[in-house]
């Protein structure tokens, strides 16, 4: 056996390897250069058979015949660019007259068969321009967040779209949100992932636990305020209601309308003030919605109406303070009570994870985006943390968030604890938490001194 020989085989040998246990090692080293080369030899047969070609223009088909030449193939549409990614291909498409982005996405299953990929989207761009985005394996099966960040305030990155691409919450864009999903589905890991990319920054985080805070009282180092019952959650939601009212006052006070001023200097929310007057934006996590709303007395239940009478305020009036909700919860509907609904037509993003019924899936999604409730109801109950997110525009992703364990998530929140906000509305409901231990270590191994 000659040298070539053996090297060849010890070539194929490492990509079978590296397919098998590094699918996204293999990818970098030997599956990009294969799946450019099968896309730009497949790619006019592909187009062609996929039904995505159009036929050419009659000017061409009457030279054809005045010439006697053979009559011009069918065009498929022009490739402006084929860019390799870390997770794939970008494929970006100049559409002929007559194709529709539409056609491209109904085919994108049959493209991911032609092109051997394990999976195609598509969306467009602009007029006549569409971006085809091929993955080359299974991304969601181990995430990996790419090095490079894009992270803006009060944006910030917390799972890994099906397509590659980053999944973001950006709160200034889509303020309120809804997580639902059923017990070890994924929430606590989506929960973890959005304090640690809110810990570091200029942001109060306040949390509802009302399973006695087993969940977000051992991040309380960061948090701003905690209520771990319903009735400290009542009076901790109405300090907030008070402290947007103050905010407003405050825009009111800075809004300075008057001729002289422009347009873009009139303050209209807490981003148009200076930044030495804006106050901080707060973040609110309700761990367990359905504590809240639930009741077994008379007094429980005017208890219980408050609680949404506050939150539904909080919902419609809130952005603009700088107050944003995180609802979280097992079921989310109508059985909740009256003001449910009201308060879930306000929570625009929509994220679910795997759930035990179709009408769960619904209370998520079927307002917004009745293609995702067939997609969440699908999530295999071994697959934890994959989850569909949509928003009111229709669109919705296959999403995972990286695992992050309650231990990464409480050193984050005490790495970060000297940037918690002191908010004077919040001041009653600061956790007490013990000062950090010192890290500091003596560097002789003598006994200290005794009296």
């Amino acid at each position: 056996m000659t040298w070539p020989t053996v090297l060849l085989l010890v070539v194929v040998a490492t990509a079978g390897l590296l397919r098998w246990r590094r699918p996204a090692w293999y990818w970098l080293t030997f599956g990009v250069t294969l799946a450019v080369l099968r896309v730009l030899f497949r790619y006019a047969s592909v187009m062609d058979a996929c039904g995505l070609t159009v036929p050419p223009p009659r000017w061409r088909l009457a030279f054809a015949r005045m010439t006697n030449r053979m009559a011009p193939d069918s065009r498929p549409p022009r490739i402006l660019r084929l860019l390799p990614a870390r997770t794939g291909l970008v494929l970006r498409l100049k559409l002929r007259p007559g194709q529709d982005a539409f056609d491209v996405a109904a085919a994108s299953d049959r493209l991911r068969h032609s092109f051997g990929m394990y999976g195609v989207t598509s969306r467009e761009l602009r007029s006549g321009v569409v971006e085809v985005r091929m993955t080359g394996y299974d991304v969601l099966k181990r995430v990996q967040m790419p090095a490079r960040l894009d992270t803006r305030p009060m944006r910030v990155p917390v799972a890994l779209r099906a397509d590659g691409s980053v999944h973001y919450r950006d709160y200034r864009a889509v303020p309120h949100g809804l997580t639902l999903g059923a017990t070890e589905s994924g929430k606590s890991v989506y929960q973890r992932n959005l304090v640690a990319g809110l810990a570091p920054q200029h942001v109060a985080l306040v949390g509802i636990d009302c399973k006695q805070g087993v969940e977000l009282f051992p991040l309380a180092r960061r948090f701003s305020a905690l209520a771990d019952n319903p009735d400290t959650a009542l009076e901790l939601l109405e300090a907030l209601v008070t402290h947007m009212q103050e905010v407003y006052q405050l825009i009111r006070a800075e809004q300075r309308i008057s001729v002289a001023v422009p347009d873009a200097e009139i303050a209209a929310d807490i981003w148009d003030l200076p930044e030495d007057r804006r106050p901080v934006p707060v973040v609110v996590l309700v761990d367990e919605v359905a504590e809240l709303a639930l009741y077994a007395s008379k007094e429980e239940e005017k208890r219980r109406d408050r609680i949404i009478t506050a939150l539904v305020r909080l919902a419609q009036l809130g952005r603009a303070a700088g107050i944003y909700l995180e609802i979280c919860g097992q079921r989310f509907g109508s059985e909740l009570g009256k003001g449910i609904t009201m308060l879930r037509a306000q929570l625009t993003g929509r994220t679910a994870h795997r759930v035990n019924d179709e009408t769960s899936a619904n209370m998520a999604f079927g307002d917004i985006a009745p293609d995702a409730v067939l997609a969440a109801i699908q999530i295999p109950a071994e697959t934890r943390g994959l989850a569909i997110s949509g928003d009111s525009f229709g669109g919705w992703h296959r999403i995972r968030a990286p695992h992050t364990s309650l231990r990464q998530a409480v050193n984050l929140c005490n790495k970060y604890a000297d940037r918690t906000p002191d908010v004077p509305a919040l001041a009653p409901f600061r956790p007490a938490v013990a000062a950090l231990p010192s890290a500091r270590v003596p560097l002789s191994k003598t006994a200290p001194a005794t009296a």
